[in-house]
């Protein structure tokens, strides 16, 4: 299930025994804490709740406490975090834990304890014992990164319960200037709210002018004006980027990342491959898959590769000369528009 419908189900009926929060969304994660939490009167949770790092901390701690009984209350709430022992990476925690102790429990799970395990990942490894068992037993809550379409709904969600509504274009600006990240548009959120409190309408022009974008949104509106050989347009952003101080070699890393990223999506779209299996194969949002495919539909596999290799010589000259940046990057555009 989602977290929406783990937060309306704990309000309506009793919880289940085990329940496993799985997915790299850390916003997901903590709105899926805090509702956990709700079960516990408030009075009672500095008794009746546990909170476990288990790469801080031992396994047998944590479950020992799920064993015990609650502390003159209905239940206990224990929460089991980053349980890397689970996945099939190393540890990165500073204890060797000993999966069968939770094994061994969720064979019989203390009927009085909520055992909640947040584990921030992408998948398990499904090998492993404890995890077939922990599949079998709890209850599984998704946290993983949402879609554009989901993003969306929930935002306007949030948005409405607050009293509040989006502008026109609003909300599109919101999830380009964030690249359609759940957890970035929640960050924002509040201090838009605040700024437009007066009206109860979040505006266009508050986005533009509070919402700051990252080097890989600003970068994309520059490769945008280079597929368009719009050579004073692109020079333009790129002297705004070095305003910024963001790093010659940095722009040209995200420039070249993102031409990548647009052959490897020319490529795949061509065999059949959806927008969904694109962005679970190349492991990158759908969001920035979506976009990517929005902008191959124009441009052919030879100028794409042409802008890809003109950077890669970019790069090297940044590395091995002292010419100007600026320079460089306007011989490249000078390059690309005569071919």
């Amino acid at each position: 299930m989602d977290v929406a419908t783990l937060r309306t189900q704990l309000k309506t009926v009793p919880p289940a025994p085990v329940y496993l929060v799985l997915g790299t969304q850390q916003v997901l994660i903590d709105q899926a804490r805090e509702a956990f939490l709700k079960l516990i009167p408030a009075e009672e949770q500095v008794m009746n709740v546990g909170s476990y790092d288990l790469e801080e901390t031992s396994l047998a701690d944590a479950i020992d406490d799920a064993e015990s009984s609650p502390f003159f209350g209905e239940r206990r709430l224990v929460i089991l975090n980053k349980p890397t022992f689970l996945t099939g990476g190393n540890s990165r925690g500073k204890i060797k834990q000993n999966p069968d102790l939770l094994q061994d429990y969720l064979k019989t799970p203390q009927p009085s304890t909520v055992l909640v395990i947040l584990a921030p990942y992408e998948k398990l490894d499904g090998r492993k014992g404890v995890v077939k068992a922990l599949k079998k037993q709890a209850v599984e809550v998704s946290a993983a990164p949402l879609t554009e379409k989901e993003a969306r709904q929930l935002i306007q969600s949030q948005v409405q319960t607050a009293g509040y509504r989006f502008e026109d274009e609003a909300l599109d600006e919101l999830i380009r200037r964030t690249n359609a990240d759940y957890g970035r548009m929640m960050a924002w959120l509040p201090q838009l709210k605040l700024l437009d409190i007066d009206t109860k309408t979040i505006k266009l022009t508050s986005v533009k002018g509070l919402v700051t974008q990252s080097l890989d949104e600003n970068v994309f509106d520059l490769v945008t004006a280079v597929l368009k050989r719009q050579q004073e347009h692109s020079l333009d952003l790129y002297r705004q980027l070095i305003a910024a101080q963001q790093q010659p070699l940095q722009i040209n890393a995200v420039l070249v990342s993102q031409f990548r990223l647009l052959l490897q999506v020319k490529i795949l779209a061509a065999r059949g491959l959806s927008q969904a299996t694109l962005a679970k194969q190349l492991r990158v949002h759908p969001y920035r898959v979506k976009l990517a495919l929005q902008t191959v539909r124009n441009f052919s596999l030879a100028r794409l590769a042409q802008a890809f290799l003109g950077l890669i010589q970019i790069e090297k000259a940044l590395k091995t000369t002292s010419r100007s940046p600026e320079l460089l990057f306007q011989l490249f555009l000078l390059k690309y528009q005569a071919n």
